[in-house]
């Protein structure tokens, strides 16, 4: 039962000079913003998830949210203040008399910097998410792990949730939602022992919790995740894996597949948590499922019907469903010579290559910069280029796309491949781990090549006009692999190379 706030927001509002202050609500929050300032009330709720149902409790809560949002987004929180009654029975902003309740104060940004806004705009881009995605797997890495958990016991207490809470719901057919759960009991299953060994590897940790696109914003020029989740320790502490997936389905569900593909593989760059990636698709079916009974319950709350709410709470539970369905892995190698447009070829065809978010790229430009201990944008000297070296580079991507393979995910192998010996032992990765193969020789003039390599800007490849030159005369006269002429539209080569991956 909701306990009436009425008074409290009458008197934020107040607080914030203006009665009509721009108001957000949902299941568990009161959010008020005039100026530059915001007002974050818990609302005094009790559910299954979440006990807001006296002051101290809301209080705790705040404390909890600001010191959990200070790990990522300190700029944007300003801190947790008590709402009291003074001896007079007027309410104050932290007195000493009686504690009526709390909110977090925030600093305010604007609504069309949401991600989920940038989103529905066609604004937010592929460099925008790589650095979210970037800014994510660098916050995951500051948490230590928690010890004290398992994998499989911290997924089975949130799907117990979803479980429950997709039922309460009412908006969701009940023969369907047992259908649903009985995947997703299925997938559990299959899923567990790996879950548990990743929380004994240490991956299991006290992360954002909610990192759906709403929960992301542009601030001072930078992706600032927000909102993490404060009143669940149990729900928070989880796979970095899980968290990552809140995001990658909120792209998905708003048909933007390249843009979840572009965030996974940029996480898995700073990461290289590769070994147990045949786990995203079910992760991002729970994360679905959390979203579609959360809006159920909003939706709920209304006291008019709101089918914008219902409509997506049900299109998630869609999509929930669709995450659950098999997908056999799969190796695409993408070879041509320096300029031929390998690397744009492989991120536009990545999300369409396996099971959700798409296949993992693996990049012998970014593998050499790693072999080294540079970042990908350094420039190499040309003793790094040397064959032992190239050797060396080819083989750890035959064992990165294993890896991945063997978790059950889906790979790309992005390199020149100009020797046979390469493209026979990276089609024999494919046949070790019994996964389909598929390969696409990129060809183009050797002045679209050169004009190509001389204007790149912000890419890993160090390759030079000199070296397009020596590599066409090393080039062997007639190519093993099926090739796509690149010198034309984005549309067409993709149409082509969709095409031989489809034959």
């Amino acid at each position: 039962m909701t306990q009436n706030q009425s008074g409290m927001i009458d008197f934020l509002q107040a607080l914030l000079g203006d009665r009509n202050a721009a108001r957000i609500d949902t299941h568990i929050s009161t959010v008020l913003m005039a100026g530059n300032s915001v007002f974050k009330l818990k609302r005094a709720v009790k559910l299954p998830y979440a006990d807001f149902s006296t002051p101290a409790l809301r209080l705790a809560a705040c404390e909890d949210e600001f010191r959990l949002n200070a790990r990522i987004t300190a700029p944007l929180y300003v801190g947790v203040r008590r709402l009291t009654r003074s001896a007079e029975g007027a309410l104050i902003m932290d007195g000493d008399g009686e504690l009526v309740d709390a909110v977090v104060e925030m600093r305010r940004f604007h609504q069309r910097d949401l991600f989920s806004r940038m989103a529905d705009e066609s604004r937010l881009t592929p460099d925008l998410i790589k650095l979210a995605a970037a800014r994510i797997a660098r916050f995951h890495q500051s948490i230590p792990p928690e010890t004290d958990c398992d994998g499989a016991t911290s997924m089975a207490y949130a799907m117990d949730i979803n479980r429950k809470q997709l039922f309460a719901a009412r908006l969701f057919p009940a023969a369907r939602v047992r259908t649903v759960l009985a995947k997703f009991d299925a997938a559990f299953s299959q899923n567990a022992s790996v879950l548990s060994e990743r929380s004994r590897a240490g991956f299991l940790r006290h992360c954002h919790g909610d990192l759906h696109l709403a929960n992301i914003c542009l601030y001072e020029g930078a992706p600032t995740p927000f909102d993490c989740l404060e009143f669940s320790p149990r729900l928070a502490k989880t796979d970095v894996l899980y968290d990552l997936a809140f995001l990658l389905m909120d792209l998905w569900h708003r048909a933007l597949p390249h843009l979840a593909n572009a965030a996974f593989n940029r996480y898995l760059d700073e990461t290289r948590d590769i070994n147990h990636l045949g786990l995203m698709g079910f992760l991002m079916a729970v994360r679905a499922a959390v979203r579609a009974h959360v809006l159920a319950a909003q939706a709920g709350q209304s006291a008019m019907p709101d089918p914008l709410k219902e409509d997506a709470a049900l299109r998630y539970f869609a999509l929930a469903d669709e995450l659950l369905g098999e997908s056999p892995k799969r190796l695409v190698a993408i070879g041509g010579l320096s300029g031929s447009g390998k690397s744009s070829t492989a991120a536009k065809l990545a999300s369409g290559i396996g099971a959700p978010p798409g296949a993992r790229i693996v990049s012998t430009d970014r593998l050499r910069k790693a072999h080294f201990g540079v970042a990908a944008m350094t420039r190499l000297p040309e003793e790094a280029y040397r064959p032992e070296v190239s050797r060396l580079v080819y083989e750890k991507q035959r064992e990165i796309a294993g890896c991945v393979l063997r978790g059950g995910h889906s790979a790309i192998a992005d390199g020149v491949f100009l020797k046979q010996e390469e493209r026979a032992a990276i089609a024999k990765t494919a046949s070790d781990h019994r996964a389909t193969f598929r390969a696409i020789w990129l060809t183009a003039p050797q002045d679209t090549l050169v004009r190509r390599v001389e204007q790149r800007v912000g890419d890993p490849s160090d390759a030079t006009a000199d070296v397009v030159a020596l590599q066409e005369r090393h080039t062997p006269s007639k190519m093993d692999w099926p090739s796509v002429k690149t010198n034309r539209s984005q549309p067409d080569i993709i149409r082509a190379a969709k095409e031989i991956l489809e034959s």
